[in-house]
């Protein structure tokens, strides 16, 4: 009880006086498109004229920013961002705020930052194994993308991926260059991954998928909460950086790295790299007993550098750093220094990594949407599992939609703020969904 008072009293400061606390970091890889023209969303239409699909067609260096809030149905069907030098600035919508539901987005460019939306994909009422599989968002061959401070909630695929091709030309070095590279992922929830939903395959809540060759990956406080397996999964060869992140309930798998044989077909392996600092794994309902924080599976080998990472059960009680899955010769490769580069990072101590991304990750942490608040909450409590279906949580949220003009003249367009230092529906302190009942006793009513 004392434990969760303290988290709840942490959500209220931190809420205050840190609305978009990154903690230091190196420079990104870009700066998207800052500097370029303004394109204003004007309408909650999943395509057409003022849409977001319509902006992110555009071309050229652009900073999109938003004059409605709301939701924005895409009617399972994918976004595709195929035109670099983009910024999708999400913080400067109105309350409450952007909700893409039924689909997601797919970034198949370079030079893209995006920041502050919210896509719940869900299964919409398919049937299971039907073949609705989309990822909440996905860079697909992509290249210096930031994506940061968003929510993404009920993959039926994965929630948040780096992918493409695992072989493009006959050289490592063009292997790599073919697919995605230098991705930061960065203060984001990727949550209730859906488990026996529509993908073809069966179980499938997926946190995370770095594929095969796929280098420059970085993960830097984000939540993975009430996925099956995958927070995340590095495949063959691929090279990732986490720091700072908590890993809440992971049902099979917390963090693997697995080169598939079958996948590789003869192609001579590569050894992947996992650099994994100030990490916090933390078991729930729904995690195995004994459950590794790292798990080696395949045939490939993995070098890895960890340091200062934790991992407890529900109860509190540690669970092993590594474990294996299959009986092949894969050989896990301690390095005595970072295979990454940790110069510029603010890096917390183990023991103020969940306060400070339960306050800071996702979506508008000033302006929370009630699925956030509920995941959030529940894992400052210890509850909540994974689910099959968003109908189990309440489904698609109903949000009415607001607009408001978007004024140049009160951002600082080139790090995309507000120079007041207040967001759009900025809220103070705890942001709770409370009953009747709840807010009488909380105002002293009888």
């Amino acid at each position: 009880m004392r434990r969760l008072f303290t988290l709840i009293a942490a959500f209220a400061l931190l809420a205050v006086f840190m609305p978009q606390q990154a903690g230091a970091h190196p420079d990104d890889p870009t700066q998207g498109g800052a500097g370029g023209q303004i394109i204003r969303v004007t309408t909650l239409a999943k395509d057409g004229p003022g849409s977001l699909a319509e902006a992110l067609k555009a071309k050229g260096p652009r900073i999109i920013v938003f004059e409605v809030a709301g939701v924005i149905d895409l009617e399972r069907s994918t976004l595709s961002i195929r035109e670099p030098f983009v910024t999708i600035a999400g913080q400067t919508a109105p309350s409450p705020g952007i909700t893409l539901i039924k689909g997601g987005i797919d970034v198949r460019s370079h030079d893209v930052k995006l920041q502050h939306l919210r896509i719940l994909s869900g299964a919409d009422g398919q049937a299971k194994r039907s073949g609705w599989e989309a990822d909440s968002i996905s860079t697909v061959a992509a290249a210096r993308v930031v994506i940061e401070n968003s929510t993404f909630m009920w993959g039926v695929d994965e929630n948040m991926s780096a992918s493409g091709p695992r072989f493009t030309g006959s050289t490592v070095a063009e292997w790599r260059a073919g697919t995605s590279h230098d991705i930061v992922f960065r203060l984001n929830i990727a949550a209730e991954g859906l488990a026996d939903s529509s993908h073809p395959k069966g179980e499938h809540s997926k946190g995370s998928l770095v594929h095969d060759n796929a280098t420059g990956i970085v993960f830097d406080r984000n939540i993975w909460a009430h996925n099956v397996e995958r927070s995340p999964l590095v495949k063959g060869g691929a090279q990732v950086l986490m720091v700072n992140n908590l890993i809440y309930n992971p049902a099979r798998r917390a963090v693997h790295y697995n080169l598939m044989d079958l996948e590789w077909a003869g192609q001579p392996h590569v050894t992947g790299e996992i650099t994994a600092v100030g990490n916090v794994m933390r078991g729930g309902n729904d995690t195995d007993p004994g459950l590794p924080f790292l798990m080696l599976g395949g045939v490939g080998d993995l070098a890895y550098y960890g340091r200062d990472n934790s991992a407890v059960d529900r109860l509190g009680n540690p669970l092993p750093m590594f474990g294996r899955y299959g009986k092949t010769q894969a050989k896990l490769i301690e390095a005595d220094a970072p295979l990454a580069s940790l110069a510029g990072y603010d890096i917390l101590p183990t023991e103020d990594v969940e306060t400070t991304l339960l306050a800071t990750a996702g979506a508008r942490p000033w302006d929370r949407g009630a699925h956030e608040i509920r995941v959030l909450f529940f894992i400052a409590e210890g509850r909540g599992e994974v689910i099959d279906d968003e109908s189990e949580v309440g489904g698609y949220p109903v949000i009415e939609a607001t607009a408001a003009p978007f004024v140049e003249a009160e951002w600082d367009l080139a790090t995309m703020t507000p120079k007041s230092g207040d967001y759009p529906g900025q809220k103070p302190g705890a942001q709770e969904h409370l009953s009747p009942r709840d807010r009488a006793m909380r105002g002293g009513g009888k």
